[in-house]
Protein backbone atom coordinates (compact mmCIF):
# COMPACT_ATOMS: atom_id res chain seq x y z
CA UNK A 1 0.00 0.00 0.00
CA UNK A 2 1.44 3.59 -1.05
CA UNK A 3 2.07 5.50 1.64
CA UNK A 4 0.31 9.13 1.30
CA UNK A 5 2.04 12.29 2.39
CA UNK A 6 0.94 14.11 5.22
CA UNK A 7 -0.54 17.11 2.37
CA UNK A 8 -2.94 14.51 1.08
CA UNK A 9 -3.83 13.39 4.51
CA UNK A 10 -5.06 16.87 5.00
CA UNK A 11 -6.37 17.15 1.70
CA UNK A 12 -10.89 17.66 2.64
CA UNK A 13 -11.43 15.62 -0.72
CA UNK A 14 -11.00 11.78 -0.81
CA UNK A 15 -8.05 10.80 -2.64
CA UNK A 16 -7.15 7.72 -4.05
CA UNK A 17 -3.72 6.12 -5.41
CA UNK A 18 -4.42 3.18 -8.43
CA UNK A 19 -1.80 1.81 -10.24
CA UNK A 20 -1.98 0.32 -14.02
CA UNK A 21 -4.78 -2.44 -12.98
CA UNK A 22 -6.93 -0.03 -11.70
CA UNK A 23 -6.30 -1.57 -7.99
CA UNK A 24 -6.15 0.88 -4.91
CA UNK A 25 -2.81 1.19 -3.59
CA UNK A 26 -3.36 4.43 -1.26
CA UNK A 27 -6.24 6.48 0.13
CA UNK A 28 -5.98 8.98 2.26
CA UNK A 29 -8.33 10.20 5.52
CA UNK A 30 -10.78 11.43 3.73
CA UNK A 31 -11.66 8.89 1.86
CA UNK A 32 -11.53 6.28 4.55
CA UNK A 33 -14.26 8.82 6.19
CA UNK A 34 -16.36 8.62 2.81
CA UNK A 35 -16.08 4.96 2.67
CA UNK A 36 -18.26 4.95 6.28
CA UNK A 37 -20.15 7.38 5.28
CA UNK A 38 -21.35 5.48 2.42
CA UNK A 39 -20.63 2.25 4.50
CA UNK A 40 -18.40 0.65 2.21
CA UNK A 41 -15.26 -1.66 3.86
CA UNK A 42 -13.61 -1.14 0.29
CA UNK A 43 -12.30 2.29 -0.91
CA UNK A 44 -12.49 1.02 -4.91
CA UNK A 45 -17.21 0.42 -4.21
CA UNK A 46 -16.65 4.29 -4.24
CA UNK A 47 -15.58 4.58 -7.96
CA UNK A 48 -17.61 4.22 -10.95
CA UNK A 49 -17.90 0.98 -12.53
CA UNK A 50 -15.65 1.63 -15.20
CA UNK A 51 -12.90 2.69 -13.68
CA UNK A 52 -10.38 0.21 -15.36
CA UNK A 53 -11.00 1.17 -18.59
CA UNK A 54 -10.40 5.31 -17.38
CA UNK A 55 -7.04 4.47 -15.74
CA UNK A 56 -6.11 2.97 -18.86
CA UNK A 57 -7.16 6.27 -20.80
CA UNK A 58 -5.95 8.44 -18.75
CA UNK A 59 -2.01 6.95 -18.57
CA UNK A 60 -2.37 6.53 -22.31
CA UNK A 61 -3.26 9.83 -23.41
CA UNK A 62 -1.46 11.71 -20.74
CA UNK A 63 -4.59 13.69 -19.61
CA UNK A 64 -6.79 14.31 -16.75
CA UNK A 65 -10.47 12.79 -16.98
CA UNK A 66 -12.95 15.09 -14.81
CA UNK A 67 -16.18 15.25 -13.50
CA UNK A 68 -16.82 11.40 -13.73
CA UNK A 69 -20.19 10.41 -11.84
CA UNK A 70 -20.46 7.24 -9.60
CA UNK A 71 -23.52 6.65 -6.79
CA UNK A 72 -22.96 4.79 -4.07
CA UNK A 73 -26.06 3.97 -1.81
CA UNK A 74 -27.99 7.70 -1.38
CA UNK A 75 -24.61 9.79 -2.39
CA UNK A 76 -23.79 11.10 -5.47
CA UNK A 77 -19.54 11.50 -6.25
CA UNK A 78 -17.58 12.70 -8.73
CA UNK A 79 -14.04 11.93 -9.90
CA UNK A 80 -11.16 13.24 -11.13
CA UNK A 81 -8.64 10.98 -12.70
CA UNK A 82 -4.87 12.45 -12.90
CA UNK A 83 -1.95 10.48 -14.50
CA UNK A 84 1.43 10.11 -12.47
CA UNK A 85 3.97 9.54 -16.12
CA UNK A 86 7.04 9.41 -13.24
CA UNK A 87 4.97 6.45 -11.55
CA UNK A 88 2.96 4.77 -13.92
CA UNK A 89 -0.32 5.44 -11.10
CA UNK A 90 -2.98 7.52 -11.64
CA UNK A 91 -4.36 9.35 -8.89
CA UNK A 92 -8.41 9.59 -8.00
CA UNK A 93 -9.45 12.52 -6.35
CA UNK A 94 -13.50 12.40 -5.55
CA UNK A 95 -16.14 14.49 -3.46
CA UNK A 96 -19.57 14.52 -2.54
CA UNK A 97 -21.91 16.34 -5.06
CA UNK A 98 -25.16 14.59 -3.61
CA UNK A 99 -26.96 17.70 -2.59
CA UNK A 100 -25.38 19.81 -5.94
CA UNK A 101 -26.87 17.35 -8.53
CA UNK A 102 -30.03 16.95 -6.89
CA UNK A 103 -30.25 20.65 -6.60
CA UNK A 104 -29.16 20.77 -10.38
CA UNK A 105 -31.38 17.76 -11.53
CA UNK A 106 -34.69 19.34 -9.58
CA UNK A 107 -33.83 22.93 -11.41
CA UNK A 108 -33.37 20.68 -14.74
CA UNK A 109 -37.48 19.06 -13.86
CA UNK A 110 -38.37 22.29 -12.72
CA UNK A 111 -37.53 24.53 -15.84
CA UNK A 112 -38.64 21.62 -18.08
CA UNK A 113 -42.25 22.05 -16.15
CA UNK A 114 -41.64 25.56 -17.06
CA UNK A 115 -41.41 25.32 -20.65
CA UNK A 116 -44.01 22.31 -20.87
CA UNK A 117 -46.77 24.74 -19.43
CA UNK A 118 -45.63 27.84 -20.69
CA UNK A 119 -45.65 26.69 -24.58
CA UNK A 120 -48.94 24.51 -23.97
CA UNK A 121 -51.17 27.05 -22.29
CA UNK A 122 -53.79 28.45 -23.56
CA UNK A 123 -53.29 31.52 -21.74
CA UNK A 124 -51.15 34.15 -22.79
CA UNK A 125 -47.99 35.00 -19.80
CA UNK A 126 -46.05 38.16 -20.51
CA UNK A 127 -43.66 39.48 -19.25
CA UNK A 128 -43.63 43.81 -19.32
CA UNK A 129 -41.47 47.18 -18.93
CA UNK A 130 -43.01 49.23 -16.17
CA UNK A 131 -44.02 51.32 -19.29
CA UNK A 132 -46.19 48.54 -20.52
CA UNK A 133 -43.65 47.60 -23.41
CA UNK A 134 -43.51 43.84 -23.74
CA UNK A 135 -40.40 41.70 -22.72
CA UNK A 136 -41.37 38.18 -23.74
CA UNK A 137 -44.49 36.61 -24.16
CA UNK A 138 -45.87 32.75 -24.40
CA UNK A 139 -46.62 31.17 -28.01
CA UNK A 140 -50.76 31.51 -27.04
CA UNK A 141 -49.48 34.65 -28.14
CA UNK A 142 -50.37 34.10 -31.65
CA UNK A 143 -53.75 32.38 -30.93
CA UNK A 144 -54.74 35.09 -28.91
CA UNK A 145 -53.52 38.48 -30.95
CA UNK A 146 -51.98 37.20 -33.83
CA UNK A 147 -48.22 38.15 -32.90
CA UNK A 148 -45.65 35.80 -32.10
CA UNK A 149 -43.38 36.24 -28.75
CA UNK A 150 -40.16 37.74 -31.16
CA UNK A 151 -42.90 40.50 -32.77
CA UNK A 152 -43.95 41.44 -29.51
CA UNK A 153 -40.89 42.09 -28.25
CA UNK A 154 -40.66 46.02 -27.40
CA UNK A 155 -43.57 46.83 -28.49
CA UNK A 156 -46.10 48.93 -26.13
CA UNK A 157 -49.51 47.52 -24.89
CA UNK A 158 -51.48 50.59 -26.66
CA UNK A 159 -50.23 49.08 -30.13
CA UNK A 160 -51.40 45.56 -29.52
CA UNK A 161 -54.50 46.00 -27.27
CA UNK A 162 -56.34 48.29 -29.92
CA UNK A 163 -60.03 49.20 -29.13
CA UNK A 164 -62.06 51.98 -27.79
CA UNK A 165 -61.21 53.94 -24.23
CA UNK A 166 -58.21 50.53 -24.02
CA UNK A 167 -55.48 53.74 -23.73
CA UNK A 168 -57.69 54.90 -20.34
CA UNK A 169 -57.84 51.63 -19.00
CA UNK A 170 -54.09 51.39 -19.32
CA UNK A 171 -53.44 53.90 -17.59
CA UNK A 172 -55.75 53.27 -14.37
CA UNK A 173 -54.59 49.29 -14.39
CA UNK A 174 -50.91 51.23 -14.19
CA UNK A 175 -51.76 53.50 -11.38
CA UNK A 176 -53.74 50.15 -9.57
CA UNK A 177 -49.96 48.39 -10.17
CA UNK A 178 -47.96 51.29 -8.65
CA UNK A 179 -50.66 51.51 -5.66
CA UNK A 180 -51.84 48.25 -5.03
CA UNK A 181 -49.23 45.86 -6.69
CA UNK A 182 -51.96 43.86 -8.26
CA UNK A 183 -54.78 44.45 -10.77
CA UNK A 184 -57.39 43.09 -13.44
CA UNK A 185 -58.99 44.35 -16.31
CA UNK A 186 -61.37 43.25 -19.09
CA UNK A 187 -60.89 44.90 -22.47
CA UNK A 188 -62.72 44.56 -25.66
CA UNK A 189 -59.57 44.70 -28.07
CA UNK A 190 -59.11 44.22 -31.91
CA UNK A 191 -57.73 41.08 -33.01
CA UNK A 192 -54.70 41.58 -35.78
CA UNK A 193 -56.88 39.84 -38.21
CA UNK A 194 -59.50 42.48 -37.49
CA UNK A 195 -61.92 40.59 -35.14
CA UNK A 196 -63.53 41.86 -31.72
CA UNK A 197 -62.47 39.98 -28.65
CA UNK A 198 -62.68 40.10 -24.86
CA UNK A 199 -59.75 39.68 -22.60
CA UNK A 200 -59.73 39.15 -19.14
CA UNK A 201 -56.20 40.17 -17.65
CA UNK A 202 -54.58 39.35 -14.64
CA UNK A 203 -51.04 41.58 -13.37
CA UNK A 204 -48.74 41.50 -10.82
CA UNK A 205 -45.91 44.21 -10.10
CA UNK A 206 -42.72 43.14 -9.67
CA UNK A 207 -40.82 45.41 -7.12
CA UNK A 208 -37.20 46.19 -6.79
CA UNK A 209 -36.31 44.89 -2.83
CA UNK A 210 -35.21 47.97 -1.43
CA UNK A 211 -36.99 51.09 -3.24
CA UNK A 212 -40.03 49.20 -3.82
CA UNK A 213 -40.37 50.57 -7.28
CA UNK A 214 -41.82 48.80 -9.99
CA UNK A 215 -39.22 46.95 -12.40
CA UNK A 216 -41.60 44.66 -14.17
CA UNK A 217 -45.27 43.30 -14.74
CA UNK A 218 -46.03 39.56 -15.01
CA UNK A 219 -50.11 39.18 -17.09
CA UNK A 220 -52.00 36.58 -17.41
CA UNK A 221 -54.78 37.18 -20.38
CA UNK A 222 -57.56 34.99 -20.96
CA UNK A 223 -59.69 35.21 -23.86
CA UNK A 224 -63.20 35.57 -22.55
CA UNK A 225 -65.40 36.39 -25.96
CA UNK A 226 -67.30 33.16 -25.61
CA UNK A 227 -67.75 33.36 -22.19
CA UNK A 228 -69.14 37.19 -23.04
CA UNK A 229 -71.50 36.03 -25.75
CA UNK A 230 -73.03 33.58 -24.05
CA UNK A 231 -73.80 35.97 -21.04
CA UNK A 232 -75.59 38.44 -23.46
CA UNK A 233 -77.17 35.82 -25.06
CA UNK A 234 -78.48 34.46 -21.39
CA UNK A 235 -79.49 38.35 -20.91
CA UNK A 236 -81.09 38.43 -24.49
CA UNK A 237 -83.46 35.31 -23.52
CA UNK A 238 -83.83 36.60 -19.92
CA UNK A 239 -85.53 40.23 -22.27
CA UNK A 240 -87.40 37.91 -24.28
CA UNK A 241 -88.57 35.47 -21.48
CA UNK A 242 -89.91 38.45 -19.41
CA UNK A 243 -91.48 40.24 -22.06
CA UNK A 244 -93.36 36.71 -23.04
CA UNK A 245 -94.44 36.78 -19.60
CA UNK A 246 -95.56 39.92 -19.86
CA UNK A 247 -97.81 39.56 -22.71
CA UNK A 248 -99.28 36.69 -20.76
CA UNK A 249 -100.22 38.43 -17.67
CA UNK A 250 -102.17 41.14 -20.31
CA UNK A 251 -103.76 38.28 -21.68
CA UNK A 252 -104.85 37.27 -17.70
CA UNK A 253 -105.94 40.43 -17.23
CA UNK A 254 -107.77 40.73 -20.54
CA UNK A 255 -111.21 41.74 -18.72
CA UNK A 256 -109.82 43.91 -16.34
CA UNK A 257 -108.24 45.91 -19.11
CA UNK A 258 -111.72 45.78 -21.05
CA UNK A 259 -113.65 46.93 -18.17
CA UNK A 260 -111.16 50.03 -17.13
CA UNK A 261 -111.65 51.18 -20.44
CA UNK A 262 -115.08 50.75 -20.79
CA UNK A 263 -116.25 53.26 -17.79
CA UNK A 264 -114.25 56.28 -19.14
CA UNK A 265 -115.64 55.27 -22.67
CA UNK A 266 -118.91 55.16 -21.89
CA UNK A 267 -118.54 58.12 -19.72
CA UNK A 268 -117.62 59.96 -22.84
CA UNK A 269 -120.56 58.96 -24.70
CA UNK A 270 -123.04 59.52 -21.92
CA UNK A 271 -121.66 63.26 -21.55
CA UNK A 272 -121.08 63.76 -25.66
CA UNK A 273 -124.82 62.53 -25.93
CA UNK A 274 -126.17 65.06 -23.09
CA UNK A 275 -124.15 67.88 -24.55
CA UNK A 276 -126.04 67.52 -27.84
CA UNK A 277 -129.38 67.50 -26.20
CA UNK A 278 -128.48 70.97 -24.11
CA UNK A 279 -127.03 72.61 -27.62
CA UNK A 280 -130.46 71.59 -28.83
CA UNK A 281 -132.02 73.48 -26.31
CA UNK A 282 -129.43 76.30 -26.23
CA UNK A 283 -131.99 78.77 -28.52
CA UNK A 284 -134.53 78.67 -26.33
CA UNK A 285 -132.47 78.34 -22.96
CA UNK A 286 -129.05 79.73 -22.96
CA UNK A 287 -128.47 78.25 -18.99
CA UNK A 288 -127.90 75.20 -21.41
CA UNK A 289 -124.60 76.18 -23.07
CA UNK A 290 -123.04 76.17 -19.18
CA UNK A 291 -124.23 72.51 -19.13
CA UNK A 292 -122.53 71.74 -22.31
CA UNK A 293 -119.20 73.49 -21.37
CA UNK A 294 -118.97 71.62 -18.28
CA UNK A 295 -120.08 68.37 -20.02
CA UNK A 296 -117.01 68.87 -22.70
CA UNK A 297 -114.38 69.32 -19.54
CA UNK A 298 -115.73 65.53 -18.11
CA UNK A 299 -115.55 64.43 -22.09
CA UNK A 300 -111.78 65.84 -21.57
CA UNK A 301 -111.15 64.30 -18.27
CA UNK A 302 -112.06 60.50 -19.23
CA UNK A 303 -110.72 60.85 -22.85
CA UNK A 304 -107.68 61.64 -20.98
CA UNK A 305 -108.02 58.71 -18.33
CA UNK A 306 -108.14 56.11 -21.80
CA UNK A 307 -105.16 57.73 -22.50
CA UNK A 308 -103.26 57.30 -19.70
CA UNK A 309 -104.51 53.45 -19.81
CA UNK A 310 -103.57 52.62 -23.03
CA UNK A 311 -99.83 54.70 -22.23
CA UNK A 312 -99.46 52.48 -18.73
CA UNK A 313 -100.37 49.19 -20.60
CA UNK A 314 -97.85 50.13 -23.89
CA UNK A 315 -95.01 51.03 -21.09
CA UNK A 316 -95.38 47.54 -19.53
CA UNK A 317 -95.54 45.38 -22.65
CA UNK A 318 -92.50 48.03 -24.23
CA UNK A 319 -89.79 45.32 -25.37
CA UNK A 320 -86.15 46.91 -24.33
CA UNK A 321 -83.29 46.89 -22.23
CA UNK A 322 -83.80 47.73 -18.68
CA UNK A 323 -84.01 51.50 -17.29
CA UNK A 324 -82.92 51.50 -13.95
CA UNK A 325 -83.77 55.17 -12.12
CA UNK A 326 -84.84 56.56 -9.11
CA UNK A 327 -88.96 55.88 -8.78
CA UNK A 328 -91.68 56.17 -6.38
CA UNK A 329 -92.40 52.88 -4.71
CA UNK A 330 -96.03 54.11 -3.28
CA UNK A 331 -96.41 55.56 -6.58
CA UNK A 332 -95.74 51.82 -8.54
CA UNK A 333 -97.93 50.39 -6.22
CA UNK A 334 -101.12 52.70 -6.68
CA UNK A 335 -100.87 51.95 -10.67
CA UNK A 336 -100.01 48.47 -9.89
CA UNK A 337 -103.01 47.92 -7.98
CA UNK A 338 -105.60 50.21 -9.82
CA UNK A 339 -104.40 47.96 -13.25
CA UNK A 340 -105.28 44.10 -10.76
CA UNK A 341 -108.70 45.98 -9.44
CA UNK A 342 -110.71 43.95 -11.75
CA UNK A 343 -109.64 40.65 -11.59
CA UNK A 344 -109.40 41.20 -7.80
CA UNK A 345 -113.25 42.45 -7.80
CA UNK A 346 -114.23 39.55 -10.11
CA UNK A 347 -112.57 37.11 -6.98
CA UNK A 348 -114.01 39.11 -4.43
CA UNK A 349 -110.93 40.01 -3.36
CA UNK A 350 -109.81 44.16 -1.59
CA UNK A 351 -106.34 45.27 -2.27
CA UNK A 352 -105.59 47.41 1.25
CA UNK A 353 -102.79 49.34 0.42
CA UNK A 354 -100.94 50.19 3.90
CA UNK A 355 -98.30 52.74 2.19
CA UNK A 356 -95.49 54.44 4.28
CA UNK A 357 -95.40 58.58 4.99
CA UNK A 358 -91.94 58.80 3.92
CA UNK A 359 -92.60 58.24 -0.19
CA UNK A 360 -90.00 55.43 -0.25
CA UNK A 361 -87.42 55.70 -3.27
CA UNK A 362 -85.80 52.61 -4.69
CA UNK A 363 -83.42 52.22 -7.73
CA UNK A 364 -84.98 50.11 -10.33
CA UNK A 365 -86.81 49.81 -13.63
CA UNK A 366 -90.52 50.73 -13.03
CA UNK A 367 -91.82 48.54 -16.08
CA UNK A 368 -90.21 45.18 -14.43
CA UNK A 369 -91.40 46.77 -10.49
CA UNK A 370 -94.59 46.72 -11.59
CA UNK A 371 -94.27 43.10 -13.58
CA UNK A 372 -92.88 41.53 -10.33
CA UNK A 373 -95.97 43.31 -8.36
CA UNK A 374 -99.13 42.05 -10.56
CA UNK A 375 -96.81 38.87 -10.10
CA UNK A 376 -97.19 38.81 -6.55
CA UNK A 377 -100.73 40.59 -6.45
CA UNK A 378 -102.12 38.01 -8.54
CA UNK A 379 -100.66 35.21 -6.67
CA UNK A 380 -102.24 36.47 -3.95
CA UNK A 381 -105.61 36.21 -5.29
CA UNK A 382 -104.91 33.02 -6.47
CA UNK A 383 -104.74 31.79 -3.09
CA UNK A 384 -106.97 33.51 -1.76
CA UNK A 385 -109.61 31.76 -4.06
CA UNK A 386 -107.87 28.53 -3.66
CA UNK A 387 -109.66 28.61 0.20
CA UNK A 388 -113.23 28.44 -0.65
CA UNK A 389 -114.66 30.93 1.84
CA UNK A 390 -117.67 32.72 1.15
CA UNK A 391 -117.63 36.72 1.23
CA UNK A 392 -114.86 38.60 0.20
CA UNK A 393 -110.95 38.30 1.58
CA UNK A 394 -108.18 40.81 1.60
CA UNK A 395 -105.04 41.32 0.65
CA UNK A 396 -102.78 43.80 2.18
CA UNK A 397 -99.83 45.83 0.42
CA UNK A 398 -97.27 47.39 3.11
CA UNK A 399 -94.42 49.88 2.35
CA UNK A 400 -91.87 50.98 4.63
CA UNK A 401 -88.17 51.55 5.46
CA UNK A 402 -86.32 49.68 8.07
CA UNK A 403 -84.02 51.45 10.70
CA UNK A 404 -81.57 50.24 8.41
CA UNK A 405 -83.03 52.24 5.49
CA UNK A 406 -83.46 48.65 3.65
CA UNK A 407 -87.02 49.60 2.01
CA UNK A 408 -89.35 46.81 2.24
CA UNK A 409 -92.32 46.10 -0.16
CA UNK A 410 -94.64 43.00 1.73
CA UNK A 411 -97.96 41.20 -0.01
CA UNK A 412 -100.09 39.29 2.26
CA UNK A 413 -102.62 36.91 1.44
CA UNK A 414 -105.05 35.01 3.06
CA UNK A 415 -104.37 31.71 1.08
CA UNK A 416 -104.25 28.31 2.44
CA UNK A 417 -100.04 28.75 2.84
CA UNK A 418 -97.67 26.29 2.10
CA UNK A 419 -95.60 23.73 3.99
CA UNK A 420 -91.91 24.07 4.53
CA UNK A 421 -91.56 21.34 1.56
CA UNK A 422 -93.89 24.39 -0.24
CA UNK A 423 -91.83 27.40 1.37
CA UNK A 424 -88.55 25.54 -0.01
CA UNK A 425 -89.57 24.92 -3.55
CA UNK A 426 -91.69 28.24 -4.93
CA UNK A 427 -89.13 29.91 -6.07
CA UNK A 428 -87.64 26.63 -8.29
CA UNK A 429 -88.35 27.59 -11.82
CA UNK A 430 -91.15 25.37 -13.31
CA UNK A 431 -92.42 24.43 -9.39
CA UNK A 432 -96.18 25.26 -9.15
CA UNK A 433 -99.35 23.59 -7.43
CA UNK A 434 -101.63 25.17 -9.79
CA UNK A 435 -103.23 23.02 -12.49
CA UNK A 436 -103.01 25.89 -15.22
CA UNK A 437 -99.31 27.30 -14.26
CA UNK A 438 -95.97 27.25 -15.26
CA UNK A 439 -94.01 27.84 -12.36
CA UNK A 440 -91.94 30.87 -14.04
CA UNK A 441 -93.76 33.94 -12.22
CA UNK A 442 -92.50 33.88 -8.65
CA UNK A 443 -88.84 32.50 -10.32
CA UNK A 444 -88.78 35.28 -12.44
CA UNK A 445 -90.09 37.96 -9.93
CA UNK A 446 -87.06 36.82 -7.52
CA UNK A 447 -84.55 37.03 -10.60
CA UNK A 448 -85.53 40.62 -11.44
CA UNK A 449 -85.51 41.60 -7.32
CA UNK A 450 -82.06 40.27 -7.13
CA UNK A 451 -81.28 42.17 -10.52
CA UNK A 452 -81.88 45.81 -8.54
CA UNK A 453 -79.32 44.26 -5.64
CA UNK A 454 -82.69 43.23 -3.58
CA UNK A 455 -84.12 40.03 -2.66
CA UNK A 456 -87.45 37.84 -2.40
CA UNK A 457 -88.57 35.98 -0.09
CA UNK A 458 -91.66 34.34 1.41
CA UNK A 459 -92.42 33.13 5.19
CA UNK A 460 -96.09 32.32 6.68
CA UNK A 461 -98.27 35.30 7.84
CA UNK A 462 -99.21 35.23 11.27
CA UNK A 463 -103.28 34.96 10.96
CA UNK A 464 -102.65 32.49 7.96
CA UNK A 465 -101.77 32.82 4.27
CA UNK A 466 -97.90 34.05 3.46
CA UNK A 467 -96.37 37.03 3.25
CA UNK A 468 -94.21 37.85 -0.06
CA UNK A 469 -91.60 40.13 0.92
CA UNK A 470 -89.20 42.46 -1.84
CA UNK A 471 -86.35 43.70 0.15
CA UNK A 472 -84.31 47.01 -1.23
CA UNK A 473 -81.11 47.78 -0.20
CA UNK A 474 -80.71 51.87 1.07
CA UNK A 475 -80.63 54.03 -2.36
CA UNK A 476 -77.25 54.45 -3.63
CA UNK A 477 -78.06 58.40 -3.46
CA UNK A 478 -80.54 60.88 -2.49
CA UNK A 479 -79.80 63.35 -5.38
CA UNK A 480 -81.75 62.09 -7.98
CA UNK A 481 -85.76 63.23 -8.45
CA UNK A 482 -87.48 60.08 -8.62
CA UNK A 483 -89.79 59.16 -11.11
CA UNK A 484 -93.37 59.49 -11.21
CA UNK A 485 -95.02 56.56 -12.21
CA UNK A 486 -98.88 58.26 -13.68
CA UNK A 487 -101.72 57.61 -11.71
CA UNK A 488 -105.39 56.95 -13.27
CA UNK A 489 -108.50 59.70 -11.85
CA UNK A 490 -110.48 57.85 -9.73
CA UNK A 491 -113.39 56.84 -10.67
CA UNK A 492 -116.57 59.11 -10.54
Amino acid sequence: MTKLSPLQDLDPEATLILDSNAKVKGKNLAALKLCQHCHHNEAYALLPTNTRALVKACLDQQRAIESVESRVSDCILLWTFIPAPDTGEVIARGRNATDEIQARDEAARASRLYRLITENTTDLISRHAPDGQFIDATPASWRLLGYWPEELRGQPLEDIFRGAGVSQQLDETRQKLRDDGYATMTLNITHRDGSKRWFEIASRAIRETYTGAVIEVVSVSRDITARVESEENNRRLADELAHTARLATLGELASGIAHEMNQPLATIVNFASASQRYLKQARNNPDCLDRVDDGLQRITHHANRASEVIKRLRAFLRKGQKRTAPIAVNDVITNVVRLCQWDAEKHRVTIHEQLANTGPVITADPVLLEQVLINLIRNGIDANAETGKDGSSRITITTMVTGDQETLIQVTDQGPGLDDEGLRQMFTPFYTNKPQGLGLGLSMSRSIIEGFGGFLDAARAEHGGLTLTCRFPPATSSRHKPVQITETPPHD
